[in-house]
């Protein structure tokens, strides 16, 4: 009698990525805003499928960025 489990093709094994462990932020600001001003950023949040957090922080690192350009004409 054959054993079975000789006869069992294995797959090839898929290996989990280690996750990467991202910097923990603990600062918390918050911001009155418009109606308008929550449409819009409900309406980026939906078209860019980012968080609200990710768009206030690449908006602030445009602002920034803009404005060392302009300060150092």
């Amino acid at each position: 009698m054959s054993n079975s489990k000789n006869n069992v093709i294995k797959e090839p094994r898929t290996f989990r990525k280690k996750k990467i462990k991202k910097e923990q932020l603990h600062n918390i600001i918050s911001l009155r805003i418009s109606d308008d001003e929550r449409k819009r950023l409900e309406k980026l949040t939906k078209t860019t499928s980012k968080s609200i957090s990710t768009i206030m922080r690449e908006a602030i690192e445009l602002w920034s960025t803009k404005r060392r350009a302009l300060c150092m004409d």
